[in-house]
């Protein structure tokens, strides 16, 4: 390591380089301070510097080891939210969800449970059930119903009573409210295939079965 172009004026950062012995130009805590005194101790007598200009200096340099130090602990909180949502989704794949969607990968060999969130109180309830192709294959009637969430069943059979293939199918349900059919959100269960970690600290995303990827936030339970 070496000093350069001592004089006696100006500031320390200006009045001093230093090179390690691979070359590169970083001034450390200790560096600075030791060119401080030299400065200090090298200053014009005819010219000296003021005891506010060394304290200005002192106080450039502590704002930019407080920034240096605020990023280094930003990034350490970084890497432990990565881990922790890491471990989160270790603990995810392979089990079952209660997700806000209108769609669902079902088996139609055993009933599917879901709900519905209804707004406000209500005489007419139901869900419409439309297979992968858009066809209408069922209808769920629920009747009265008071706001909250109201659960419903389907136990995989079109309107004739036939049992239908497994598959994608989409749960429209809708509410009477004062002549008018007003839509309203379902809540279905799904599969988690495999997790995508957040980039960047942003929120993890669940890739499910046969629907795709939706952020945690839509998450309502996690089951077995």
């Amino acid at each position: 390591m070496s000093v350069e172009n001592v004089n006696g004026s100006g500031s320390v950062l200006d009045q001093y380089q230093i090179r390690d012995q691979a070359g590169s130009n970083e001034l450390g805590k200790d560096q600075f301070l030791q060119l401080l005194v030299a400065q200090m101790n090298n200053q014009n007598p005819l010219d000296p510097q003021t005891n506010s200009e060394f304290v200005a200096q002192l106080a450039q340099f502590s704002t930019v080891e407080g920034i240096d130090n605020l990023n280094t602990s930003f990034e350490n909180m970084l890497a432990s939210t990565q881990s922790s949502q890491a471990l989160q989704a270790s603990s995810l794949v392979g089990r079952k969800v209660i997700v806000t969607t209108n769609k669902a990968l079902v088996d139609t060999s055993e009933p599917l449970k879901g709900s519905v969130a209804v707004t406000q109180s209500t005489d007419n309830l139901y869900v419409n059930i439309y297979d992968s192709k858009g066809n209408q294959v069922n209808r769920i009637s629920l009747g009265a119903a008071p706001a909250g969430n109201i659960g419903f069943t389907w136990d995989g059979k079109d309107a004739d009573g036939k049992v239908l293939p497994e598959g994608v199918y989409k749960f429209e349900a809708q509410v009477q409210v004062e002549g008018k059919t007003v839509a309203m959100d379902t809540a279905l269960p799904a599969n988690v295939d495999s997790v995508t970690l957040g980039q960047n600290g942003g929120e993890m995303l669940l890739n499910l079965a046969g629907l795709g990827s939706i952020p945690l936030s839509k998450v309502q339970v996690v089951g077995q």
